[in-house]
Formats: C-alpha cells, structure tokens, sequence
C-alpha cells in the first residue's frame, strides 16, 4: 500500500474509474452517493464533486472531446460532463440500465451497454444525440474499443459470448463464444497482443480470447465475481477486481498468463491504473466508516 486517502460523502458502493491522459485526474463514479469525483493523481485530493449522478455506474474520460461522460443507471441517462470544471453539458436518454462505456474516434461516436435493456446504446458524441440502438438478444456488461480492429467488443452475459460491432454501421459483425467463462461480464482488450480478456462472474474464471481467430486460449481462477479490469500495457500486467473482494494480479506472456499476487480489501471491486506510475487505485465503500481511495503498487520480485 502507498498510501490511504478519505473520500468525501457517504459510505456506500463505488463502480467504474477513468483516468484522464491529458491531466492528472482520475474520475470515480460513486454510485451509492450519486456522486462523480475527480481525483487529482499529483496532488492526492478530491478537486471536484458532480452531484445528481444518481446510480452513477461508468466513467469514460475523452480527452480528444475535453468530455467525460457517465451513465446514471437510476436515471436512464448519460451524463456529459466538462473535463475541466465538471459542469453538466447535456444529459441522453439511455435505455433501462447503461452500464459500460466505449467510445469510438473514427465514427465519433459513445457505446454504451445498457445491461437489462438488452442492447448497445449508440451515442453521436458531439451533438449527444442518440442514435438508433443495436439489439444484442442478451443482457449486456461491458463494452471496449478495439483501436487495431477499429471494433467496438461487448459481453453479452447471457449469452456467453462476445459480439463485435462495426461503428461506422452500428451492425454487430461477430458473435464468439467463449467456452468456460460463464456470464462474461468484465471486459479489456489487449490491443497490443490482439487479445480479449473476459471474466466470468458467474463462475470466477478469466478467459483468454484471440480477436484474430476467435479462439479461446485458456482460462485461470480469479475471484467470485470479477468485476472490473486494467491492464498495465508497458509492464505486461493484468489486473482483476472482483465483487469478493480480491484482486488477482498476473503477468502477461504472449497469449499466457502467469499468475503473481492476489490483494484483498472488503468491497475491492472496482481498479484503475495510471499507466504513467503504474500504480493501482481502488475505492473502497467502507473502512472504518468511512470511504477511502486505497493506492497499491505491486511489488518487485
């Protein structure tokens, strides 16, 4: 641990992170607050607070946009925000319950997963225009960008399987299964390697899949329930946050994955990873009363 920073409101649930690249802010969706926090990485405090984000579930900074948009799943709605001040700009309609975001700069639009409508919300960024939805016949978790396939991925859990949508035509143009991961829900996409990394919250199992042919390469045990998941590109590391608690932390070896530590903190399921120090952040809904941002490093061996 390098250090324990208090959040301000009540205790009570966090979900996704996202790090801004273009400044040193780390934005946290507190869902039980109804709240948006930017976190200042450089200067370890809280430097603006979004209220009204009722059910607050996924952050997605767009630097190239100066946005930040947010699903609210007690509202139905997408919330765009101002990278800088955090001001409201415009909320969207969004389904029964949006979920995971994505956001696709060729087509300049948002992605969003609307987990019990049972579609991909589709989103023109810079006018926040809806745009007709894409039907996935299954509930939905989370949704990544692909920036070498130019595809946007989408776990569809019920289904246990991975669609692939052309955003340029909204048209899913893939469906993969992956065999062992039961309700894949959490998502990250190894652009370098070419690789999907999905994990399965009804069965505490990490897939590997190969976005070139489709094949899944193997599966490793992860908590129950994993959640959310960051990757480390230039260390070759993968992080898994899950619902129990654990985060389970593994090194990457081509299309392998070797195991190396596993964390554990009441509520730990939700992670995020400055690629610029390589240190680990995650919310944490109680200690001692209270909400905290827990900052890891993992260790040398």
């Amino acid at each position: 641990m390098v250090a324990e920073v208090p959040l301000p409101g009540p205790a009570g649930r966090f979900d996704y992170q996202s790090f801004d690249s273009s400044s040193t802010l780390l934005w946290l969706a507190h869902m039980a607050a109804g709240e948006v926090l930017a976190f200042d990485v450089g200067s370890r405090r809280v430097v603006a607070r979004v209220s009204g984000m009722a059910g607050a579930t996924g952050v997605l900074a767009v630097p190239s946009l100066r946005r930040v948009f947010v699903s609210l799943s007690e509202k139905h709605q997408v919330a765009v925000l101002d990278a800088h001040t955090g001001r409201v700009l415009s909320r969207v309609e969004a389904g029964r319950f949006p979920d995971g975001l994505a956001y696709a700069p060729s087509a300049h639009k948002l992605f969003v997963s609307d987990e019990y409508g049972r579609q991909e919300l589709v989103i023109d960024a810079a006018s926040s225009v809806p745009l007709p939805p894409i039907p996935m016949n299954g509930e939905v978790g989370n949704t990544q960008y692909d920036p070498v396939s130019g595809r946007i991925w989408v776990a569809v859990q019920t289904r246990d399987q991975l669609a692939a949508i052309d955003p340029a035509t909204d048209a899913v143009v893939a469906r993969v299964a992956v065999p062992g991961i039961e309700r894949p829900h959490g998502l990250v996409i190894d652009a370098v390697h070419q690789l999907a990394y999905v994990a399965g919250e009804g069965n505490g199992r990490l897939g590997v899949l190969d976005l070139r042919t489709g094949r899944l390469l193997e599966t490793y045990p992860v908590g129950d329930e994993p959640d959310v998941l960051a990757i480390d590109v230039e260390r070759g590391r993968l992080f898994v946050a899950s619902e129990s608690g654990a985060i389970a932390a593994f090194q990457i070896r081509g299309e392998r994955l070797i195991p190396l530590a596993t964390y554990r903190a009441p509520h730990a399921h939700s992670v995020a990873l400055d690629p610029r120090t390589h240190l680990l952040y995650v919310p944490l809904a109680q200690v001692n009363g209270r909400p905290l941002l827990r900052i890891l490093e993992l260790e040398e061996d």
